[in-house]
């Protein structure tokens, strides 16, 4: 007997994804190939960087990018060629040839997979606010002295066609928003240069493009453990930057989106691309915050398909219409990275208003990480500078909370001393000189039901305390511990002094 036909209400509901919607389709169709025409002379200069031939850089970006739309854990960013990862790889390059590069981005993914599984991404909550912003300011900062070298020794008109495409950008959403305005100004100003035989940089200068896709295979380099022992260094330090940079930016994507990602997806999402680019002979790479403030602040993407369609597109625009994007002038694409560069600028944060409200601490954080950032072009190790900053400013603001008061006992034959605060090596150790040794009575109660131990330096301090009573013939009670402060007093006290 055949069952009953379900009713159309009773049937389960299939959810469709957002991006077949016509208008969130156009917007992530759109904002792919703005990206893709603004990876391209970015790409060429990575390559350039990292001592490699510009189709290496371009094929890193395509594999790059496709790969993590599917793996990556962060919808909608941007991962491609980078600057950090070309810094890094390109004395690997120089020194001991193409074929150790290759081996290295591979090795730098398997290192990545490894930290994502192990949970590195979680460390990324004890980055500050304070070093995010500095993050993102000397991104800004950096992305925008880059666009300054395009316009050094260059024709005249240069200057004109990146004001006209600074002006389209600003005054065209007005108009509509159905289009993204960077792909009207490219438009525009690479049909005006064109027709009008304007003789400008174009993205041809920068290199030839590819004519056809990657092949697979294994890196040219003998397979032993020597191999192993010079890639390894440089491989390691590739995928630290790279998960630190694409951790950043997602945590910032995150933030323009009032979404949440998975760090732990994208950590090993970025393993898995890396090690796909390197067998396709790419150069690696990582997320790139510039391209994704163009794809999700500009245009207005929020979904995996712009993220993979700027990887297609990328080779689409090299492959099949090559000749026409060599004649796109730098000039158009020097002005949406300058407009990335103003939107991306927490200008907030160095507003007189902000900075007069802000903790000093705070604005010596954000100062560090941007020129840290920018001394060295390295966004790592401004990140760390950063977070060592702040956590140096926070140790020394919960260190000053501690403090010690006294009251004796009205016959004096007692004192009590109150402490109060976190006691940690930076507050505890002044601790010892709050204690009136010879002038007390016999019995001393410590009362730390208003702190809290938190480390062995604090405990060091109380047995010191004691051992300075007792030999004055002197008793001490310790009073008042919360549990876990008991149970690190009895577990270290008498341990840590020398002869016990």
């Amino acid at each position: 007997m055949p069952s009953p036909a379900l009713s159309p209400s009773a049937r389960p509901r299939v959810r469709r994804p957002s991006w077949l919607s016509p208008k969130v389709l156009r917007t992530e169709v759109l904002g792919g190939l703005v990206v893709a025409l603004a990876l391209i002379p970015e790409a060429i200069s990575f390559s350039i960087i990292a001592g490699v031939d510009p189709a290496i850089g371009l094929f890193a970006s395509f594999t790059m990018a496709v790969t993590i739309a599917v793996v990556g854990g962060r919808p909608a960013m941007i991962s491609a060629a980078t600057g950090a990862v070309a810094l890094v790889i390109a004395p690997l390059n120089r020194e001991h040839g193409f074929g150790y590069l290759v081996a290295a981005v591979i090795l730098a993914g398997v290192f990545q997979i490894l930290l994502g599984a192990l949970g590195v991404a979680r460390l990324l909550r004890f980055v500050p606010r304070s070093v995010m912003v500095g993050f993102v300011n000397a991104l800004a900062i950096l992305v925008f002295m880059a666009q300054v070298t395009e316009l050094r020794d260059v024709p005249w008109p240069v200057y004109p066609l990146v004001a006209a495409g600074l002006a389209l950008m600003v005054l065209f959403p007005k108009v509509t928003k159905a289009v993204p305005a960077p792909l009207v100004s490219i438009a525009i100003l690479t049909a005006v240069t064109v027709a009008a035989g304007i003789a400008v940089p174009t993205v041809g200068d920068k290199g030839a493009l590819p004519s056809a896709l990657p092949v697979p295979g294994l890196p040219d380099v003998p397979f032993m453990l020597d191999t192993l022992t010079t890639i390894a260094p440089y491989a390691f330090a590739m995928a630290l930057v790279g998960l630190m940079e694409s951790l950043m930016t997602a945590k910032l994507v995150d933030e323009i989106t009032d979404t949440r990602s998975s760090k732990t997806r994208e950590s090993v999402g970025q393993g898995v691309a890396n090690i796909v680019t390197g067998f396709l002979g790419g150069m690696g790479g990582c997320a790139m915050i510039g391209q994704t403030m163009i794809n999700v602040k500009v245009s207005g993407a929020r979904t995996r398909l712009s993220t993979f369609l700027a990887g297609v597109f990328l080779m689409v625009l090299c492959i099949v219409c090559g000749p026409v994007v060599s004649e796109i002038p730098m000039a158009a694409l020097v002005a949406v990275m300058v407009m990335v560069c103003f939107a991306t600028f927490d200008w907030h944060s160095v507003a007189p208003k902000t900075l007069k409200r802000m903790p000093a601490g705070e604005i010596t954080v954000m100062v560090v990480t941007v020129v840290c950032v920018v001394a060295t072009h390295n966004l790592a190790v401004g990140v760390i500078a950063g977070s060592v900053t702040a956590m140096v400013v926070f140790a020394k603001r919960v260190a000053r909370l501690a403090d010690v008061t006294s009251v004796t006992d009205p016959d004096g034959t007692e004192v009590v001393y109150s402490v109060t605060g976190e006691l940690f090596f930076a507050s505890s150790n002044d601790l010892v000189t709050r204690f009136d040794y010879a002038g007390d009575p016999d019995r001393v109660v410590i009362d730390l039901s208003a702190a809290h131990i938190w480390d062995a330096s604090t405990v060091a301090v109380l047995d010191a305390v004691e051992t300075k009573y007792a030999r004055l013939g002197k008793t001490v009670e310790i009073t008042g511990l919360n549990e876990h402060s008991a149970r690190i007093h009895r577990t270290l006290s008498g341990e840590l002094t020398p002869g016990h």
